[in-house]
């Protein structure tokens, strides 16, 4: 007959047994779900974590840099807004805003510098917010992790879209810009506080986004024959507002 000090003893190692293997689970779990160390990512297994497998964490890449953006799961897994780019680089839609299709790809090409510029703010976005696991390789970095030249070119031309960004502000810094409103049942209308308004064109766009766009500035009457400057159609010439 066994003792009673003998069931206590055989007691007392069940329990432990038990406990050793719940934390052996526990920490099996652990080790699938936690962020994995910094390494060589390839497309394929970069695409396990979209998020549809709960045991795993949830990566996306950006420019090959690849992050653990598991504490967003709310966004980042299925149904979230951004699980497009999960498991996979979509850097061109950082900037397009095309989610589908050709436009979930790392291709920059035929983007503007600003454009360009935008997605390396995005890089940095990441860098700060989340934990950074790696690279991938392929078009940014090589199978050795290196920077490839189309990386560098990258960011060489985001480098001087945010020079001539900056240059751009500092020039419309100097000339005063309108006031505006817009309402639906009311439409829009600018105006200024002093001087009038006039269309200005940013030369600076052309090689920011490969586009001319215009700005609403307050010229003072005496600057009002500089050339470049565009009236507002239906607007007198000495009108301090202008319907819209």
């Amino acid at each position: 007959m066994v003792s009673p000090t003998s069931l206590k003893a055989i007691s007392s190692l069940l329990l432990g047994l038990g406990f050793v293997s719940a934390l052996v689970a526990l920490l099996y779990q652990y080790s699938l779900t936690r962020s994995p160390k910094p390494r060589l990512w390839t497309a394929d297994e970069l695409a396990l974590y979209n998020g549809t497998d709960e045991g795993l964490p949830i990566l996306l890449s950006i420019l090959g840099s690849v992050f653990d953006v598991t504490k967003g799961k709310s966004h980042y897994g299925p149904g979230g807004g951004y699980h497009h780019f999960s498991g996979r680089d979509a850097s061109r839609a950082f900037t397009s805003g095309n989610f589908t299709g050709d436009g979930l790809t790392d291709s920059l090409q035929g983007l503007s510098s600003e454009q360009v510029n935008s997605v390396v703010n995005w890089r940095k976005f990441y860098t700060e917010r989340y934990i950074y696991v790696g690279k991938l390789v392929g078009r940014y970095y090589d199978p050795e992790g290196n920077p490839t030249k189309y990386l560098k070119g990258v960011e060489t031309k985001a480098k001087r879209g945010a020079q001539l960004l900056e240059k751009q502000k500092n020039e419309e810094s100097k000339v005063p810009g309108c006031n505006s409103k817009w309402s639906q049942s009311e439409g829009g209308e600018v105006w200024c506080d002093e001087g009038y308004p006039r269309l200005m064109r940013r030369p600076g766009d052309i090689a920011l986004t490969g586009q001319i766009s215009q700005r609403c500035v307050c010229m003072k009457e005496e600057e009002l024959t500089k050339p470049g400057l565009v009236e507002y159609k239906g607007c007198a010439y000495l009108s301090r507002s202008c319907v819209v």
